[in-house]
């Protein structure tokens, strides 16, 4: 009871602490339990023993027999589950291809390449060596995701990060797995054709259940076959009856069916579907917390000290500073990607909590077996997996910076509301190039945005999500145009920091319009125009004009116009270069106007008439 107990207290302090330092959470689960484990064992217990001991050794322990890897296993595919709901289609419209030879090219030269060096130095057999490479392939979401919250990089290079990490993992199981048979049969001549038929299960068994469930859990949830209050529960346990159905039919192929399930929810039309993501989100920490720290606990003090030579050091140096640039670069070859932005993710590749899990349970498999060196495999990925957490939650803020994927200036637009108004905006300013995203927490709007190409998120803005979105690292704009006042001052006043650091604005309200001396500092647009004069010009004109700016007195008159006609609402200057600067209802005043910039605004077309009669 003390050591559950234990476990947990201790999983959400180190949370606490990594949030607290913004690190990966499993740095300090890590430490924790090697300290609770093998470190306890050899220098703080009288008798010898761990302070927590994961499998039962016939005195004490929690797991008897191999218990803990179904528990490791179990845990595994809720949180993949968990990444794969947070896979949208819409991030990878730029960086598809580049995703698919980061997990299929690139995961062959890590495992080829991480095997040949493990086999030179170590003097690994062939066989231990590739189960070892294998078994390093994945990066991990649970890694990565906390490392990327931290640095402002575009858009498309953390999308490129977040889904190699979720999707790798089923792919670095795959092959360990296949590798693990072959050593468990001796390496026989019918290995090749067995293994081709267990790949081609694992890939049938694993889609089909995945997106099967998917759509029938999909199809009773959107049709109340589910209760309110069961949705969680309901949603958990079919997530862990895909991935044991799919286990008995094609054994590994169950973290496949999870990953594939949470992507066709999380890119259908689901209702609940935040609810579900945060019961999922919550969950996964708790169960990361659990994992990592029984996983490092299970390590015996004699298995770190096989690692204490020069040879770890060359293995790492070579897996991560040759290897993974090697498979990035080859991956990203042809591609729009930058020459550092290709560095950046050669750069960050942490290894998780698949790589952690399932060299556990292979590792004490082969040992039982008898397998000369399998002895080494634990310890190797758990040097790895610990090595690159700490290299990459240490460096990767300052090598951004180094190399220049480092967003100084945050261009991205968030726009509160999703409108018509705000829809029509949002659509002109992603054609000029600025990545636009929009929050509702009215599915309706959130749907007509998608249909125009617009990233949307369905969420409320009192919710703490929005904190932790990766998505949205590159936002420094923020422009609240809802009809609700008070949502629109709460949208400033919580957000403006993380989120308007070079502007944030907000709709003027009913009162503010009626009284001129009542103009606040972060007023949009104009202080005649509130979201029901812009809603009106929507549905009258709902179109985006542009009128090239002669000089600044043109520009005066242009503005008067504007406040003149409830038909016009001005909205930005465009500068010569194509950049947009947003016209404010406080500050009136605007500078620098040269000839060729061009007025943007919603409502009728302005002509010379117009602009004579003032």
């Amino acid at each position: 009871m003390i050591e559950l107990a234990g476990i947990i207290i201790l999983g959400i302090l180190a949370q606490w602490v990594a949030w607290k330092l913004k690190i990966p959470a499993i740095l300090p689960l890590i430490l924790i339990g090697l300290l609770v484990g093998p470190i306890a064992a050899e220098f703080l217990s009288e008798d010898g023993t761990k302070w927590i001991e994961p499998v039962w050794n016939g005195k004490k322990g929690l797991f008897p027999g191999e218990s803990l890897f179904y528990f490791v296993s179990l845990a595994i595919s809720i949180i993949l589950f968990e990444g794969g709901l947070t896979l949208k289609r819409s991030e990878i419209k730029n960086v598809g291809p580049v995703i698919t030879k980061l997990i299929t090219l690139g995961s062959a030269i890590t495992f080829f390449g991480a095997g040949i060096v493990a086999h030179l130095v170590f003097n690994l057999s062939w066989d231990l060596a590739f189960l070892f490479s294998g078994l390093i392939i994945v990066t991990g979401p649970t890694v990565i995701t906390p490392i990327l919250r931290n640095i402002p990089l575009k858009k498309d290079l953390s999308t490129v990060l977040k889904w190699e990490g979720i999707l790798i993992d089923p792919i670095g199981a795959l092959v360990a797995v296949l590798v693990f048979e072959f050593i468990s049969v001796g390496g026989d001549s019918g290995f090749t054709k067995t293994a081709l038929i267990e790949f081609g299960k694992i890939i049938l068994f694993g889609t089909t259940f995945g997106f099967t469930f998917a759509h029938a859990l999909a199809y009773a949830i959107n049709k109340k076959f589910i209760p309110h209050y069961l949705l969680n529960v309901v949603s958990l346990s079919t997530v862990l009856l895909v991935f044991v159905e799919s286990e008995v039919f094609a054994h590994e192929s169950g973290l496949l069916a999870v990953v594939v399930m949470g992507m066709v929810l999380g890119n259908g039309k689901l209702e609940n579907i935040k609810e579900l993501l945060y019961f999922k989100e919550s969950l996964s920490v708790l169960l990361i917390s659990i994992l990592f720290i029984l996983l490092a606990a299970n390590i015996n003090f004699d298995d770190l000290l096989l690692l204490y030579n020069w040879k770890t050091a060359v293995l790492f140096a070579i897996v991560v500073f040759v290897i993974r640039p090697l498979a990035v670069f080859l991956s990203t070859y042809g591609s729009k990607l930058k020459l550092n932005e290709k560095l950046f993710i050669s750069w960050v590749g942490p290894r998780g909590i698949v790589a952690a899990g399932i060299a556990s349970l292979f590792g004490s498999k082969l040992i039982k077996q008898g397998v000369e060196g399998a002895e080494y495999i634990t310890p190797l990925v758990f040097m790895i997996v610990l090595g690159t957490v700490l290299l990459n939650a240490t460096t990767a803020r300052l090598f951004a910076k180094v190399v220049g994927v480092f967003l100084t200036k945050s261009n991205g637009i968030l726009i509160v509301g999703a409108s018509k108004v705000s829809r029509l905006i949002g659509h002109y300013l992603e054609s000029q190039g600025r990545h636009v995203v929009l929050i509702d927490s009215n599915q309706n709007n959130i749907n007509k945005a998608k249909e125009l190409g617009l990233e949307a998120i369905n969420t409320n803005i009192y919710s703490e999500t929005l904190t932790d979105n990766i998505e949205l690292n590159d936002v420094g704009y923020l422009m609240a145009l809802t009809g609700n006042s008070d949502i629109n001052k709460y949208a400033i006043n919580k957000f403006a920091k993380q989120f308007g650091e070079n502007g944030a604005f907000r709709l003027v309200s009913n009162e503010e319009m009626r009284d001129e001396n009542n103009n606040p500092h972060e007023g949009l647009f104009s202080h005649t125009d509130d979201y029901i004069t812009l809603s009106d010009v929507t549905k009258k004109y709902p179109s985006i004009q542009e009128i090239e700016i002669i000089d600044k007195a043109h520009l005066e008159d242009l503005i008067k116009v504007t406040n003149n006609d409830k038909d016009i609402v001005p909205l930005f200057i465009k500068n010569n270069e194509g950049e947009l600067n947003i016209i404010s209802s406080y500050n009136t005043e605007i500078d620098n106007v040269q000839e060729g910039n061009r007025l943007v605004y919603l409502g009728k077309p302005l002509d010379v008439e117009d602009i004579e009669t003032v």
